[in-house]
């Protein structure tokens, strides 16, 4: 693993890639040549990530070939080293490990680059991380980086936010199948959620800055759904409780709270296809400035439920209702914030659930991708029965080697 790290780290190349499963109903006169990233040289943040990890696989499985890919992590795991290694072609890639919030190394990755896809941040859901920390890398890091495209002529800006900026609000309020124009009164003060929502607005706002030769960087966020497929660590922290409960999961989201999650492999598709419109000028035009929701056809079903589907067909169960009737839930989950603050000066403790927890997980919340559709042509690249698939043998394959590490750390 060393020797592969240390060959890729001074450069590597790629190629090949996988076909797309549906071909996008999306035509325009100037498709076949504007709407490429032929000889672009493109940034990603947080490329050893989940979502990083597809984005770059897409990135390099282009028919025509960028001129070059930065990968940008503070660590890479050999597995996702050895990942992109298996593309061989002319596409240059580069691996840079260091810290968004080192205006230096900003500052170098983003020399002579012309497309920023900015994924990296802290995601937090139960509040493990210190605010301080959350700030500076969600909120401080993407405006450094901001900073360093003005400096250096970076043209086109995508960042990775997320439904939370959006809610749902501390009284639970649903939305089903909203859209951009969805008026909501957002009223969530949780750190995760703030900070991404700071990050997004700071973003937008950048978007018609002058460069410093003179060009115009243009920027868009991407609002993504709660992301599933290959990899994702909260299916897998799911899985972990499962098994520890005679492969039973955990009912922690009520039936009928509803939400459409979205595929790994779809959000990825919709960054490389916004990518694609920023260098369009008709198309850019219509999405500069803006944010868009981004899910796919995953069937509405509530997050718990989720997980069920995913691997009923390989012997799971679901328990059939919450532990406790919700409103218990939420006053039972208040409990343990109450005692979280009152021990703060003596001890650090985080509870395993919190009101915020207990709404969003709670709340019916659902939201159609027509726009990004119309603007930039996004289409779902897999649909849900690949997505199923996918996930569900991937799911499979991990399930030996988490019930020996389960074993271990219970013995």
């Amino acid at each position: 693993a060393r020797e592969v790290e240390s060959r890729l780290k001074a450069e590597f190349c790629r190629a090949g890639g996988e076909p797309s499963s549906r071909d996008s109903k999306f035509t325009t006169e100037e498709q076949p040549r504007a709407m490429s990233l032929a000889g672009v040289s493109c940034l990603v943040t947080g490329a050893g990530g989940f979502l990083g990890q597809r984005i770059v696989s897409l990135l390099l499985g282009e028919e025509e070939e960028l001129a070059e890919i930065r990968l940008l992590d503070k660590a890479f795991s050999a597995e996702a080293l050895g990942r992109f290694e298996q593309f061989k072609g002319k596409t240059e890639v580069k691996i840079l490990e260091g810290d968004i919030r080192d205006v230096t190394f900003l500052h170098r990755a983003c020399q002579g680059v012309s497309l920023v896809i900015h994924t990296a941040s802290l995601i937090d859901t139960l509040g493990l991380i210190e605010k301080k920390l959350l700030w500076e890398v969600n909120v401080t890091g993407t405006q450094l980086l901001l900073e360093a495209c003005v400096r250096c002529n970076v043209q086109h800006f995508i960042y990775t936010s997320t439904i939370e900026v959006t809610g749902p609000n501390c009284r639970g309020d649903p939305i089903f199948n909203g859209d951009e124009d969805t008026a909501y009164e957002s009223t969530s003060k949780f750190p995760y959620a703030q900070s991404k929502r700071l990050a997004e607005d700071s973003v937008l706002k950048a978007d018609g800055q002058v460069l410093k030769d003179g060009g115009t960087l243009m920027t868009c966020a991407l609002r993504s759904m709660y992301i599933f497929g290959e990899g994702c660590p909260f299916l897998q922290g799911h899985l972990d409780k499962c098994l520890l409960n005679k492969n039973i999961y955990l009912r922690f989201s009520r039936k009928e709270a509803l939400v459409n999650p979205v595929y790994v492999g779809n959000i990825a598709w919709a960054h490389v296809q916004a990518a694609k419109a920023l260098r369009a000028p008709q198309k850019a035009k219509h999405v500069r400035g803006k944010f868009y929701y981004i899910s796919d056809d995953t069937p509405h079903m509530s997050y718990a439920d989720l997980n069920y589907e995913l691997t009923k067909d390989l012997g799971f169960g679901i328990e059939p209702r919450l532990p406790m009737p919700l409103t218990v839930l939420y006053y039972f989950s208040l409990l343990l914030e109450i005692v979280s603050f009152l021990l703060r000066p003596f001890v650090r403790y985080v509870p395993s659930t919190n009101r915020h927890l207990v709404t969003l997980l709670n709340t019916p919340f659902t939201f159609s991708y027509r726009k990004a559709q119309q603007d930039f042509g996004y289409v779902p690249r897999y649909t849900w029965e690949e997505a199923k698939q996918g996930t569900g043998e991937w799911i499979a394959s991990v399930i030996p080697q988490r019930r020996l590490h389960l074993q271990s750390s219970t013995a």
